[in-house]
């Protein structure tokens, strides 16, 4: 494989001899890419379950297929809007002429992507790159082996010398980020975020870092804990709870949290029955994950917590005397069930670092100002998910509470939206794409400023001691 740097250099010899590609070029990449896609199906799915241990194909294709093809599709829908050129306003002191902003392929773009969705993490930014006009080379993450070669081969059929796949260790990913790209994706942990900002920083790359931290979940006094908690599980448990926007902790009223813990340990034996041999949840993706996740168990339960698994290996389902449940089941598989945490001091590593995984602690409040002001004192959060009908308390939080995004009376949805920009805020993320928004990420809006034959600059023009200028002057201060 060539070096980084020469396969940089091709990349960038690729745009300079077409620099604007026309609608039908772009369009023609994006149709390929969805035809690819579709044929590399059943090969992604089943590479990203060895790569796990086990992942259900059908989660893979709910969480990764559906809506990179939903997401090419929409993309090939709003491309010719896109590309238009956009009429903006001409003061009349400088007419005749015409203003417009025209969107320009910003030239080389890298894209790292992390290995909980290596597939939705790899194409959808691609997508957009491709539809803005530009080069792209994609880093894979070294954890996704199987995957990795089924994307190459799909993206050198689909798209030949339009894109670059590179593959490698952390010491390749940080060279990769110290090339420089005229725009440079990041999705990961904020730690590798800070690292991969200052390597960008020495070519005055721009940079998008989609990150992380802790997305709560906050359950308002209205809610309906009986038709709510799926949802909440259906968003912690996806992936085993490997997702950047998974509910990291709940805020529930205190006469509510008992009937949360019950309802959530209920809903997962019917979401995952016979577990931990139901091949619809998914395994932590190595051994290294899986014990951290450990130890943030140990470390709660050492400092006080309650740990409640909803399965344990030794008695079944929904027992509680036995807290090392979670980790005595399927160890060898990497299998943990969705484990509560109740009561664990403010200052355990659950509550302070992203946990990405199916540990949620739950954490009791008595008055909503007081809950409103727990996310408000923390890192500004990636996701915050509000369970309430109470339209006056949805639209407190709103307008009073900073995050990335927001999903009312659900969870992960928002960012399958098309047409809603994804990205965080602060230590959780900077900058955004989907939609219009990934289009203009990896786009210049170009200004330009068109005049004829006559133009009335010639009025300004010295010397400035003119009765015209003069007077002309004073009417333009007023």
């Amino acid at each position: 494989m060539l070096p980084l740097t020469e396969q940089f250099n091709q990349q960038q010899h690729a745009f300079f001899r077409e620099p604007y590609p026309s609608i039908a070029s772009r369009q023609q990449r994006l149709q390929t890419l969805a035809l690819a896609l579709k044929q590399h199906t059943t090969a992604l799915c089943e590479a990203v379950s060895a790569d796990f241990g086990q992942r259900s194909i059908a989660e893979t294709r709910l969480l990764e297929i559906a809506p990179t093809l939903q997401g090419l599709h929409y993309q090939l829908a709003h491309l010719k809007r896109w590309m238009r050129p956009e009429k903006r306003h001409v003061h009349y002191t400088f007419a005749p002429a015409s203003n417009y902003v025209m969107a320009q392929p910003l030239g080389v773009v890298g894209i790292i992507v992390p290995w909980n969705y290596p597939i939705f993490l790899a194409l959808s930014p691609l997508m957009a790159a491709l539809a803005a006009g530009n080069q792209v080379m994609l880093k894979l993450s070294e954890f996704t082996p199987a995957t990795n070669q089924v994307l190459r081969t799909l993206c050198q059929q689909a798209l030949g010398d339009c894109v670059s796949i590179i593959e490698g260790d952390a010491q390749v990913a940080a060279e990769f980020a110290a090339l420089p790209f005229d725009h440079l994706l990041f999705t990961g942990s904020t730690a590798v975020g800070y690292k991969v900002m200052q390597a960008a920083a020495k070519n005055l790359t721009p940079v998008t870092l989609e990150l992380g931290g802790k997305s709560p979940v906050l359950i308002a006094p209205d809610a309906n804990i009986a038709t709510m908690t799926e949802r909440l599980l259906f968003g912690k448990t996806a992936n085993a709870g490997q997702t950047c926007v998974a509910p990291d902790y709940v805020l529930v009223p205190r006469a509510l949290q008992d009937a949360l813990v019950s309802q959530l340990k209920a809903d997962f034996a019917r979401f995952y029955p016979n577990f931990p041999d139901t091949p619809d949840y998914s395994a932590i993706i190595n051994t290294r994950q899986y014990q951290r996740l450990q130890a943030l168990l140990r470390q709660a339960q050492a400092a006080g917590a309650e740990v409640i698994p909803c399965y344990t290996a030794t008695t079944g389902m929904n027992n509680t005397d036995n807290v090392k449940g979670s980790e005595d089941v399927n160890e060898a598989k990497r299998i943990i069930p969705l484990t509560l945490i109740l009561n664990a001091p403010d200052d355990s590593p659950i509550l302070k670092e992203e946990i990405f995984g199916p540990l949620l602690p739950i954490i009791p409040y008595d008055d909503i100002a007081d809950a409103i002001d727990y996310i408000r004192q923390r890192p500004k959060p990636l996701a915050i998910y509000v369970i309430s009908d109470n339209q006056p308390l949805i639209e407190r939080v709103l307008t009073q509470v900073q995050a990335g995004g927001v999903c009312i009376n659900d969870t992960l949805l928002h960012v399958a939206q098309d047409d809603l920009p994804f990205g965080g805020i602060g230590p959780s993320g900077l900058g955004n794409y989907h939609g219009p928004e990934g289009f203009k990420r990896f786009s210049h809006i170009k200004a330009v400023h068109k005049k004829g034959r006559f133009s009335s600059s010639r009025f300004i023009y010295p010397p400035f001691d003119r009765p015209l200028f003069r007077a002309l002057l004073n009417w333009l201060s007023r």
